[in-house]
């Protein structure tokens, strides 16, 4: 079993950045590929980046590519992104979530484990 925390969000103006966290309960965390995903009001959940359990693999959405970077720190059971350059069509909740598989993948349906969320809001 493994409980996610998401932190880090809040209301910022295009341009500039934020840094999300996960943090994680459980010891297999370190087994796990994690994932953030998006909602915005309105429409269905979306990809946004993925890790797999040992960091090296990651995979963007071509809307955030060269903006977000997603990172862990297995030693904390924690997981990153930093936005930057954020839009306002960035807006939308963010979730992250645990794919007890390791593997990198974009469906939501391979995640096993999924946290609240945390709101990220873009002014123009």
């Amino acid at each position: 079993q493994v409980q996610l925390v998401e932190s880090g969000g809040g209301l910022v103006q295009a341009g500039g950045s934020l840094r999300l966290s996960c943090a994680a309960s459980g010891r297999t965390f370190s087994r796990h590929a994690m994932g953030w995903f998006r909602q915005a009001p309105g429409k269905e959940r979306e990809f946004v980046t993925v890790i797999n359990w040992s960091g090296r693999n990651t995979y963007y959405a071509d809307s955030v590519k060269g903006r977000f970077t997603i990172s862990r720190d297995n030693a904390k059971n924690t997981v990153y992104l930093q936005m930057d350059s954020l839009k306002p069509e960035d807006t939308a909740v963010y979730y992250c979530a645990a794919n007890a598989g390791g593997y990198v993948s974009t469906a939501t349906g391979v995640y096993d484990y999924w946290g609240q969320g945390t709101q990220v809001a873009v002014s123009s």
